[in-house]
């Protein structure tokens, strides 16, 4: 029998009562408990994020660094000065933007106050201001000896000397003197012209490519060795006969003041530096050290047995 009279409880859907839970009291359990998962996954998904970027970046400093330094390397480099060296012929073959006058300045410190005077073995810094390296320097810094009481004479491009052009190189004698440089004669000593204020050409000049060795012609010590006006770079010896040679328009200079040469040792090479207009070599014979002293060149060096 159906039954009568009996109340029969309502069967309560499993859903309702989830619902009923979270409508009791379950929601300020449940929700609670689902802001603070997602709250809590915030907090694990942050971190996972800001140190990637504090990574890279800490990454990319460094390598932006390496970066330039290797572009930088690249464009410097250091170019070691040789025989026949000079500023302006260095700037041309390296390509120096700004020609030997940004050469010079970048190595100032090397080269010193006088750009012409550069020597075998300097360091230069090409591309960059730096320090370059004055390794190979000579001993002693070569004195600037004061410019000639009676102004010298502008120097003019070696002419032919048809007396003397096509003679072949002077040879060293058993004497121990010797000719300055292995090269034939130009414009011979007493020519007259009015490029020079005496009047006549003082000395002898030799053909010499820029950068030719440049010799003692004898025995004896040197009495100056560096900027002399309108002779450029010059190295003067005294002889132990008591003779003075002269050497004039000099691309750099091998010797000092005060050093003792022998015959044939190297002091210097050629150039065109001061009052000229074309490489060679001044040579001078004198009876002083200084300009308005001077002898026949050749006449010396036959008289001590040079062929010339």
């Amino acid at each position: 029998m159906p039954g009568k009279g009996k109340h029969r409880r309502p069967r309560t859907n499993p859903i309702t009562r989830g619902f009923v839970a979270a409508g009791t009291g379950g929601a300020a359990i449940a929700i609670p408990l689902i802001g603070a998962t997602g709250a809590h996954a915030a907090e694990q998904a942050a971190p996972s994020v800001a140190p990637e970027r504090t990574v890279s970046a800490a990454h990319a400093a460094p390598a932006a660094q390496t970066a330039k330094q290797a572009a930088t390397a690249k464009t410097v480099k250091t170019y070691s000065v040789k025989a026949g060296d000079y500023l302006a012929k260095i700037a041309a073959t390296q390509k120096v933007s700004g020609g030997w006058h940004k050469l010079y300045k970048d190595n100032r410190e090397a080269v010193g106050d006088d750009p012409s005077l550069i020597h075998p073995g300097l360091k230069l810094t090409i591309g960059a201001k730096g320090k370059a390296s004055s390794e190979g320097k000579a001993e002693a810094t070569p004195k600037k000896k004061p410019a000639p009481a009676k102004p010298a004479p502008a120097e003019p491009a070696p002419k032919a000397d048809t007396t003397s052009a096509n003679e072949p190189a002077a040879q060293s004698s058993g004497s121990g003197y010797t000719a300055p440089v292995d090269g034939a004669t130009t414009t011979a000593y007493r020519a007259a012209g009015g490029s020079w204020s005496s009047g006549y050409h003082t000395g002898v000049d030799f053909a010499a490519a820029s950068g030719t060795t440049v010799k003692a012609v004898g025995p004896g010590t040197v009495v100056s060795a560096g900027w002399s006006g309108s002779y450029g770079n010059e190295v003067v010896i005294k002889h132990d006969d008591g003779q003075y040679s002269q050497y004039a328009h000099l691309s750099s200079l091998g010797v000092s003041a005060g050093q003792t040469v022998a015959g044939g040792d190297q002091i210097g090479l050629s150039g065109s530096t001061g009052n000229s207009t074309g490489p060679h070599l001044h040579f001078e014979i004198r009876t002083g050290p200084s300009y308005g002293s001077d002898v026949d060149p050749l006449a010396y060096l036959r008289e001590h047995g040079v062929s010339i």
